[in-house]
């Protein structure tokens, strides 16, 4: 009997352990993300989803049941999905088989689907395609969003938050110089996305700034925006909502531009610049026998007197 009490006891405090690490915090965890391949993958989309970085699930955007059982079993909010399909066009005389390959990238609130978008790999180089050293691993990388539509079209606004959570890692406090040393770069231009990597080497520039120069690392490839499945404005909006007590107070009189520095602004009672006390100069001095510069209920100004000299 108290054996089976001492179990259920322990067992007990192992579930409210593990209930109290899914409950909702102040600070969020890191994000963690699955990485998944499809019963159908080629080794391109394998070998893609290997550098980027297994259950098969064959169309997310059909059925995402089994995505959100898999993010509700290992507390993943983050997903990356690969797979390939075969399309045949029956010509007069020929079958023509074109084959895709396909990355389906998205994120989960409340353990439901919240933005899934569907990218088509048309060409890819791997990491050991390139011949150069690479940096370490868990390096936190400075990500580059060139292209109007990242500003523009809400697909692609959607697409580059997607990629920032992807990719930002843990928050720190503090980043070395010689740390900043990996540059993920997203070019989106006529319709497509270029993703490159970059090794960012500092050179001698004959002063305390150091000059800088990229050397490309791989894996780079050339993806095409495909299907989209996004989240209301609503929904978007309630999946960012900050707790009240994550956000800062707002003080009186304290402003910041752009570059973060501060500026206070101090209010002061009105003065009487009559009464305001400047330097003393000799050329300011009134001399005897000038003018005396004063008017009395209208009278003429007073001239004064010059001593009379007795011999």
């Amino acid at each position: 009997g108290k054996q089976g009490n001492i179990g259920e006891r322990e067992m007990n405090r192992r579930s409210k352990r593990f209930l109290e690490s899914r409950a909702p915090k102040l600070i969020e965890d890191v994000k963690t993300a699955m990485i998944m391949k499809g019963g159908n993958t080629s080794q391109t989309v394998t070998q893609a989803l290997k550098d980027i970085v297994s259950s098969n699930i064959t169309r997310p955007f059909e059925d995402s049941t089994s995505l959100e059982f898999f993010s509700k079993k290992t507390d993943s909010s983050l997903f990356l999905f690969g797979s390939h399909n075969k399309k045949r066009d029956h010509m007069p005389n020929d079958v023509c088989v074109t084959v895709s390959f396909v990355l389906f990238a998205g994120r989960l609130f409340d353990f439901h689907v919240l933005d899934m978008i569907e990218l088509g790999i048309e060409k890819y180089v791997s990491l050991s395609d390139v011949k150069a050293s690479k940096c370490p691993e868990g390096t936190k990388p400075m990500l580059v969003f060139a292209g109007e539509a990242f500003d523009t079209d809400n697909e692609h606004k959607r697409l580059k938050s997607l990629l920032l959570d992807f990719f930002r890692g843990p928050t720190v406090s503090a980043v070395r110089l010689a740390g900043l040393e990996h540059v993920l770069h997203f070019t989106a231009l006529d319709g497509k996305i270029y993703m490159r990597s970059y090794r960012s080497l500092l050179k001698k520039s004959g002063c305390r700034t150091p000059r800088i120069e990229l050397e490309e690392i791989g894996p780079s490839c050339d993806l095409v925006l495909r299907r989209t499945h996004l989240a209301s404005d609503d929904l978007y909006k309630l999946a960012h909502r900050q707790p009240k007590a994550l956000k800062a107070k707002k003080k009186k009189n304290i402003s910041h531009d752009a570059f973060g520095t501060k500026f206070g602004r101090v209010h002061m009672q009105k003065q009487d610049l009559s009464k305001l006390r400047t330097r003393k100069m000799k050329g300011l001095r009134k001399r005897k026998g000038n003018v005396v510069a004063e008017e009395q209920d209208g009278q003429a100004p007073k001239v004064a007197k010059e001593a009379e000299h007795t011999e």
